[in-house]
């Protein structure tokens, strides 16, 4: 049984996790038989987002784990007690909440800082040589960690159609591929898996979740574990 570590941002797509993405990793995980533990920082949200009018909520705060237990459903833990040997991989589902509380992109674009207990996860797995899958918004952590601006080596990334975000990583350091919203894209010297998911704001939610499954099964694949499904 591979042991899969998925790391929440929140609850909601302005905010925080993107629902739908989050339930669809958890939902593959489950078919392919993985035995998976959700974390999310507890820290403050950057901000809370009023998601009928699609506007900042003035004078709210919400706490980032304890919105991301909604979609857990309560099992979840504090980021900094994941330990990289206790697991086989990890995934970051997307939302805003990847671009604004596990870092700043966001807000600060290329030059952005990341979360320091998400860089020690993203560190410690590539160093162990396990996999890391990520979708949406979230594969734009990675090119900041392992870009050529940070000193790393760079690696290869979806992020969908969104030019200016494409540009964003190449100026990490990194590249972009350019792959649909039902597929994913395998790095394979960083051992890295990323989908598009709702990078493509308009595509139908069965395609964001067959793009997710391909990138869950991918990710699986290069821990050991083949497809069970």
């Amino acid at each position: 049984m591979t042991r899969v570590a998925v790391v929440l941002s929140g609850c909601g797509v302005f905010d925080g996790s993107e629902i739908h993405e989050a339930v669809s990793v958890l939902l593959h995980l489950s078919h392919h038989g993985a035995a998976v533990q959700c974390f999310a920082p507890d820290i403050d949200q950057a901000h809370v987002v009023n998601h009928l009018k699609g506007q900042p909520a003035e004078g709210e705060s919400r706490n980032v784990l304890v919105e991301a237990a909604r979609i857990a459903r309560g099992n979840i833990k504090p980021l900094a007690e994941l330990k990289t040997d206790d697991f086989d991989t990890v995934v970051f589902p997307g939302g805003f909440g990847a671009a604004k509380n596990l870092c700043t992109f966001a807000f600060d674009g290329p030059e952005c800082t990341v979360h320091a207990e998400v860089e020690r996860v993203l560190k410690a797995f590539h160093e162990a040589e396990k996999p890391i899958g990520m979708c949406c918004i979230a594969p734009a952590i990675a090119a900041r960690v392992f870009g050529t601006k940070a000193g790393g080596s760079g690696c290869t990334v979806t992020i969908g159609s969104d030019a200016d975000t494409a540009k964003a990583i190449e100026t990490m350091g990194s590249t972009h591929s350019d792959q649909p919203v039902t597929d994913a894209c395998v790095d394979i010297a960083n051992r890295l898996v990323t989908a598009p998911a709702y990078m493509f704001g308009d595509a139908p939610i069965h395609e964001v979740h067959e793009g997710i499954g391909q990138m869950i099964e991918r990710t699986l694949e290069l821990a050991g574990a083949g497809s069970t499904a």
